[in-house]
């Protein structure tokens, strides 16, 4: 039943993702029209905006409307897979970064290593530990705070991957993100640039932001 629930899961997550991926395309497509392109050029060109249409979002700003934000998304590498799979259902999530004993980062466990390195192989989740399955830290990708949102998408579609550790300038985690939070926040900046747009197109207001 484990089993099939993530293999539910992975299928229905892609094509969520695929979908949202779909509407973040259209929103960037629309903001590249030309009359919001001649818009935004005007925008940028006027001395009343003091501000660009768009601003660099971070992987920081991401991570502040994540769904890991307020849950524990760390696991000791020395527990067993099955208190993983216990974590992802609990929290509804894909993927945990794995810990030493004195709580460095050791890697991460995710969906696809439990479908893929226990399940089809009909291995005991129970008697396997995290550390045998998981991606190692020396093979991890991972983000920094101030890093953009296009340039964590960029690094997750490279690699094939659908979560990032956020670590700090010393190499600690402090956050983890998916490619739902990055899709989610790539959909609401592209919605407020067109309205900006849209807005200074129609002559709404005199200055950015107004009304």
């Amino acid at each position: 039943l484990i089993s099939y629930f993530f293999l539910s899961s992975k299928i229905h997550f892609k094509m969520t993702s695929r979908a949202m991926l779909s509407v973040a395309r259209q929103c960037t497509n629309v903001a590249n029209k030309p009359q919001f392109a001649r818009a935004s050029t005007s925008l940028l060109q006027s001395r009343s905006f003091g501000s660009s249409v768009e601003q660099v979002v971070t992987a920081t700003d991401a991570f502040k409307k994540s769904c890991y934000l307020e849950i524990n998304f760390a696991i000791n590498e020395e527990s067993t897979v099955y208190e993983a799979v216990q974590q992802f259902a609990a929290y509804d999530i894909g993927a945990l970064v794995t810990v030493d004993s004195a709580g460095n980062v050791a890697g991460v466990i995710s969906e696809r290593d439990y479908v893929t390195k226990i399940a089809l192989l009909g291995r005991n989740s129970k008697d396997t530990k995290i550390k045998e399955i998981s991606t190692k830290a020396s093979n991890l990708i991972t983000a920094g705070p101030g890093d953009s949102v296009d340039l964590c998408m960029s690094k997750m579609l490279s690699k094939d991957i659908r979560h990032l550790p956020l670590l700090d300038a010393d190499d600690k985690v402090i956050g983890m993100l998916s490619i739902k939070d990055l899709v989610k926040t790539i959909v609401q900046e592209k919605e407020k640039t067109i309205k900006v747009l849209s807005d200074f197109a129609l002559g709404k207001g005199g200055h950015y932001g107004s009304e």
